[in-house]
């Protein structure tokens, strides 16, 4: 009778002291990052964002009341290890839900596994649209897709009343993606745009492309590529007096472009997956925390994977469980805010919602001028060069 009642009260004890979210076995879920290698400096901020949300998330008690463990695995900036080191997570580590590692070569690797084994992935930041089958079931991107990055730019275009446009590229196969689904874009707004102008990587001058474009009346400039890509560009433009009404460069998003180009950097327009300034739900807090747990501001790569990991979070509050058929369900259904923009996703699991930001330099500041509910600043046309003054 003695040990019954020393039973029942040690039983109390534990259930009254025991933290819920340590009550059960952890939810494991798990991603393969680089951490060493030539990526590891680029990744560095994709893993502390992963880190900062496993934090969050246990600290408000968990998944569900389960405590969540992270196992992060070191691909060693290896495109080619994702599948091996993915089936390691499924298997040694017992992942119950899978996050996507960085870049979308690898993504497809983990992909390729996570659908083998029917278990969910979250596509944290696979752009590309090879990443997303038609016959995938268990794989969910989050990031914009490479054919979402020229829809602002054909936005403005639109509104700009724009006749013809120039679509350029850089030889790389991100660029061509986002550049080819521009044109079948504008084709369809039925804005004339020839065809995609490829250019090698590091041209440093563009005259021949410029002359084609003056050649067709081109009043329309859309580029994907690189900072210096797009910098080399606005010289070509003004050592032969060209100036489109609309001069939209992927790279003019990045603060390279204007050290390079000073205040010939005015009224470009740039491309960006995230800014720390946009008021998307959830950003400013989570801006706030990333800095005050690291002393560092996030960047793009940052806010996809902690996008990423908060559309896990809320799937799984609303499926009740972390198990793969009613996560699965859940994912497809979902649609909801975060940081870099909407969640909504097709029949594949593609992204379907999420838009990358347009950003023009006016007067030496970045300003958010797409989409209108969240600019800073209204677009303003490209203006000809002699018709520009000096900021004092």
């Amino acid at each position: 009778m003695r040990a019954r009642r020393f039973f029942l009260v040690s039983f109390f004890l534990l259930a009254f002291y025991l933290p819920p979210a340590a009550a059960q076995e952890p939810v494991v879920i798990g991603a393969a990052l680089p951490q060493s290698g030539l990526l590891a400096d680029l990744a560095a901020d994709l893993r502390k964002a992963l880190l900062l949300w496993q934090e969050e998330v246990n600290a408000g008690g968990g998944l569900l009341g389960r405590r969540v463990e992270l196992q992060l695995l070191d691909d060693r900036s290896e495109a080619t290890a994702a599948g091996a080191l993915y089936e390691q997570l499924l298997g040694e580590h017992k992942a119950a839900v899978l996050l996507g590692p960085l870049g979308s070569g690898s993504t497809l690797g983990a992909a390729s596994v996570a659908e083998r084994h029917r278990r969910v992935l979250v596509n944290s930041t696979g752009t590309a649209r090879a990443v997303q089958k038609p016959g995938f079931r268990y794989t969910f991107q989050v990031p914009a897709p490479l054919s979402a990055y020229g829809a602002g730019a054909l936005e403005a275009a639109r509104a700009l009343g724009l006749k013809r446009l120039l679509i350029a590229a850089r030889d790389d196969p991100s660029s061509k993606e986002s550049a080819q689904h521009a044109l079948e874009r504008a084709q369809a707004l039925g804005i004339a745009a020839g065809v995609v102008e490829s250019y090698p990587q590091r041209t440093i001058d563009f005259s021949a492309m410029v002359n084609r474009a003056k050649a067709a009346g081109a009043d329309g400039w859309i580029a994907f590529g690189l900072p210096q890509d797009a910098a080399e560009m606005v010289k070509s433009f003004r050592r032969l007096g060209y100036a489109p009404r609309l001069f939209v460069a992927q790279g003019a998003a990045d603060p390279d472009f204007v050290r390079r180009l000073g205040q010939d950097a005015e009224y470009a327009v740039g491309i960006s997956p995230y800014r720390r300034d946009a008021g998307t739900r959830g950003n400013a807090r989570f801006r706030q925390a990333f800095a005050k747990k690291w002393s560092s501001e996030p960047g793009a790569l940052a806010a996809e994977g902690y996008a990423a990991a908060k559309v896990l979070e809320e799937a799984v509050r609303r499926a009740g469980t972390a198990e793969t058929a009613k996560l699965r369900e859940a994912l497809a259904a979902l649609e909801t805010e975060t940081p870099i923009g909407p969640y909504k996703v097709d029949r594949a699991g593609a992204q379907v919602a999420a838009k990358p930001l347009l950003v023009q330099i006016q007067r030496g500041r970045t300003q958010i001028v797409w989409p209108e509910a969240l600019a800073a600043a209204k677009l303003q046309p490209y203006p000809a060069w002699e018709e520009r003054t000096r900021i004092k």
